[in-house]
């Protein structure tokens, strides 16, 4: 599996509309074949930035997705609403999901 995540600074008189201004690249990410998962997360720390959390099947799917139409459309898109350029982690693991955090097990029986 790809694990990737990526922080996204974005202007601050376009951070609370972000949800709204990258909906449609989210919604059309989530669809394709090989996405795991594809879904942004607020700061607690910086209300201006957002965390990106995705992930793909293998890198297949990860070049499906950086060459799909969507993809590119995003990329003439959202750069205008940004502080800065996006930093990224990108990395294989050895996962085909989310895993529980046992240090951190509910148990509610």
């Amino acid at each position: 599996m790809i694990f990737i995540t990526a922080v996204f600074d974005v202007l601050p008189e376009h951070a609370d509309d972000w949800p709204e201004i990258s909906r449609e690249f989210t919604e059309a990410c989530n669809a394709e074949p090989g996405c795991k998962w594809f879904f942004w997360s607020r700061s607690v720390t910086d209300p201006h930035q957002y965390v990106l959390v995705e992930a793909f099947d293998d890198g297949d799917a990860g070049a499906a997705h950086v060459q799909s139409d969507h993809f590119r459309a995003a990329q003439e898109k959202l750069p205008r609403y940004l502080a800065s350029t996006p930093r990224i982690v990108s990395q294989d693991v050895d996962a085909d999901g989310w895993s529980e955090l046992g240090e951190m097990a509910v148990d509610r029986g």
